[in-house]
């Protein structure tokens, strides 16, 4: 089970540096933004499975910030804790309203907000909600986001899966495999920052497979784009000699050992114009078709 990331949002150094040492020790994956557009860009580059969001900041507020990432497609799903000097009221429900999922009042007890981070990962998980590998929208999101799509006109959704990823799990161990899933949910990113819009979506349906949704007219560039970075900067997760050759020596179903090609990326891209959809179930079938015929 790799580290869940947390970030925290906290001009104060000496809490925002108290908490990074305590929940590192507690086996969290912990960054620290002192500013609400430094976390917003922090979220953007790296997502984390849950954010610990002072209201206090000294550019935007904390209702901004979770006001921006609920509005944006990929960060709406993210759980929001609110840290909040004031007991007042009308502040809980303003947090409340625009999504947050908890609260908690300065001072607060450590071991306290460690159990409201506890319960929020582990609730978005048992609702099938995320990932806990990538932090990515899995399950129910997935299925949410292709019901509203099928509804509406010029949008692209693609099946994207990395090839050869068990092997490479199997020889590397899951460590290396579950930097390979950051890996590509941050290439992935990175991407749709560069050729497609905030509204775009990424899903991790599971193991080594994905699902984007993007504009129609945007698809085809994010696919090739995708697939070349991809191939490029996988090789890095490889040892200088497994490079060199071009493959790795792994196990088949028999036990004998036998050359495995490095990892690459196969996308299968459908979208309206093309396709006529019954229902959800039809999307991914007709995607991972394409998938499959993408080598």
């Amino acid at each position: 089970m790799s580290k869940a990331r947390l970030l925290i949002v906290e001009d104060d150094f000496d809490i925002s540096n108290m908490l990074r040492i305590y929940f590192s020790g507690q086996s969290y994956d912990v960054d620290v933004a002192p500013r609400g557009s430094a976390a917003l860009e922090k979220t953007r580059q790296n997502l984390p499975h849950l954010i610990v969001l002072d209201i206090m900041l000294p550019d935007i507020d904390g209702f901004e910030v979770c006001r921006i990432l609920r509005t944006n497609t990929r960060t709406s799903h993210v759980p929001i804790i609110f840290l909040t000097q004031k007991d007042e009221r009308s502040d809980k429900l303003q947090g409340l309203e625009l999504g947050a999922d908890d609260y908690i009042t300065k001072p607060f007890d450590i071991e306290e907000l460690k159990l409201r981070v506890q319960r929020a990962i582990q609730r978005a998980e048992i609702q099938n909600l995320t990932d806990p590998r990538s932090g990515l929208p899995s399950g129910r999101l997935i299925e949410e986001q292709l019901r509203r799509i099928i509804r509406q006109q010029n949008w692209s959704l693609m099946d994207v899966r990395i090839n050869h990823y068990e092997p490479f799990k199997d020889v590397y161990g899951f460590v290396a495999g579950d930097d390979v899933l950051r890996f590509t949910t941050m290439l992935m990113g990175d991407v749709l920052d560069e050729l497609g819009t905030p509204n775009d979506f990424i899903g991790h349906a599971g193991g080594d497979n994905f699902i984007l949704v993007t504009t129609e007219e945007a698809g085809e560039a994010i696919r090739q784009r995708l697939k070349a970075r991809f191939a490029e900067e996988v090789l890095s997760h490889y040892s200088f000699m497994d490079r060199e050759q071009g493959y790795i020596m792994s196990a088949n179903k028999s036990g004998q050992p036998e050359q495995t090609p490095l990892m690459s990326l196969s996308v299968g891209i459908v979208s309206p114009s093309k396709y006529q959809f019954a229902d959800i179930r039809e999307i991914t079938e007709l995607a991972a078709e394409a998938r499959r015929r993408d080598v």
